[in-house]
């Protein structure tokens, strides 16, 4: 059976803080850790207002303080942003104070605009394009230090944490498969090409670590409340959002607005269907039917849920009715 894990981006909703956010954020790890989800993971984005894990690896270790169980790691770090020995310490010490529960998933997008990452990066020499070096560089740093060797990480070396190449086209696909590591597809907010990326990353999968056959996730969001209506409702904060950052005015999380999707044009209705097509909305019953025609459609080994709700109960909620979807779908497939 398909596992169930969480991408939470710390939403900062209207009326509140990025502190706020991020003790929401431990909040939903210790509540989705005690519904059994595998793994709970926080990305990296900059100069976003509604965004609060801009420092992944601070967040995290905040998280990892409110659970004892649960998977924790980045969806993903945007290599370019830094140097590969930064990140290797950063995630080297979440690993040293949690062994066996790290992931680092790494990706090559700047996770910002252009202004902030020439801000980010100060050096314009280092890109995308050093990406698949980067990677290499970066997981020699997890390698056991050898005699001699100029330059460790410390922590870091010889611990054990999971890496992940993630992606929005077919590049990361081919990359993933080239190196032998899973692949984690952002279908959530990018899923044209979603389905030309897994059945590459399948096909020229190589056994060449410690994985011997391809292993992928995708991401989809999932909006689950008591009725189809309510549902709805929770997710127009996300339709809003999406709206505001591809015109322009990036904010917190808006409230709940009824029949916001109604009122855009033509043209914007037809972006939020597009993008946002891999997510489902609605009663427990409309989820584990989409849910399932999702799973059935695609194969994927791992679904990793993203849901920006205002409320934080609510978000909660959503995550509770996603699991017991999932525990019914285990105990009666679907046909």
């Amino acid at each position: 059976m398909t596992l169930l894990s969480v991408l939470d981006l710390s939403p900062v909703p209207e009326g509140s803080s990025a502190g706020d956010a991020l003790r929401h954020s431990a909040d939903l790890a210790h509540h989705v850790e005690a519904l059994g989800f595998h793994r709970f993971w926080m990305a990296e984005h900059h100069n976003m207002p509604g965004i609060a894990s801009a420092a992944t690896a601070v967040a995290l270790a905040h998280v990892a303080t409110n659970t004892s169980t649960i998977r924790l790691g980045a969806g993903g770090i945007m290599l370019p942003n830094h140097a590969p020995l930064i990140i290797a310490e950063q995630f080297g010490t979440l690993a040293a104070l949690h062994p066996g529960r790290i992931d680092l998933g790494l990706g090559r997008a700047p996770g910002t605009d252009q202004n902030t990452m020439r801000a980010l990066r100060r050096n314009l020499g280092t890109g995308p394009d050093e990406f698949p070096q980067d990677v290499m560089e970066l997981m020699e740093y997890f390698k056991p230090a050898a005699p001699g060797q100029a330059i460790q990480a410390v922590p870091g070396a010889g611990l054990d944490i999971d890496f992940w190449i993630l992606g929005s086209s077919t590049y990361g696909a081919q990359l993933a498969a080239m190196m032998g590591l899973p692949y984690a597809f952002a279908s959530h907010f990018a899923p044209a090409q979603m389905m030309e990326a897994a059945e590459i990353y399948r096909a020229r999968f190589k056994p060449v670590g410690r994985l011997q056959k391809p292993y992928l996730m995708l991401g989809c969001g999932v909006f689950a409340a008591d009725t189809d209506a309510q549902a709805r409702l929770l997710f127009s904060s996300q339709q809003q959002a999406f709206v505001n950052l591809r015109t322009g005015r990036p904010g917190k999380l808006p409230r709940p607005l009824e029949g916001y999707a109604d009122s855009l044009d033509s043209y914007a209705q037809r972006v939020l269907q597009s993008t946002l097509s891999c997510s489902f909305v609605g009663s427990r019953e409309t989820v584990r039917r989409e849910l399932g025609e999702f799973i059935e459609r695609t194969g994927a080994d791992e679904l990793m849920v993203t849901a920006q709700i205002h409320d934080p109960e609510a978000r909660k909620r959503s995550f509770t009715i996603l699991s017991e979807v999932h525990e019914e779908m285990r105990a009666v497939p679907a046909q």
